[in-house]
């Protein structure tokens, strides 16, 4: 069975930094490229960021590149999200996935997610 969990989400000011983590199992995490995405209150899923299985390729929306860094460690099973400069509207529930492209049509998610508030 397919799980991922994500962690490291919380309360954060404008301008302050945070550290997604998302344990995966049930799968060959070393096989697939994985992505994150969030959903804000009241919009639809947004990609955000992708990385390929070595972690050598990876992919930013407009809205966060140069702000947010995906990684991964294939031997802990782990796809990371640094996001720094946060944003009132980065405000969301981040989630992490097998990467399914950016157009993420009939995607779900299958896991909890992680909440991100940025407030002052």
């Amino acid at each position: 069975e397919v799980q991922l969990v994500e962690s490291g989400g919380g309360l954060v000011q404008p301008g302050g930094s945070l550290n997604l983590s998302c344990v995966a199992s049930g799968f060959t995490f070393s096989n697939y490229p994985m992505m994150w995405v969030r959903r804000a209150p009241g919009k639809g899923l947004e990609w955000l960021s992708a990385i390929a299985i070595g972690g050598g390729v990876t992919s930013y929306a407009d809205s966060v590149k140069g702000r947010f860094t995906i990684s991964r460690d294939n031997a802990k099973k782990t796809v990371y999200l640094l996001m720094n400069s946060l944003k009132y509207e980065d405000t969301a529930m981040y989630y992490c996935g097998k990467n399914f492209g950016a157009s993420l049509s009939g995607w779900v998610p299958a896991s909890q997610g992680t909440q991100v508030t940025v407030s002052s």
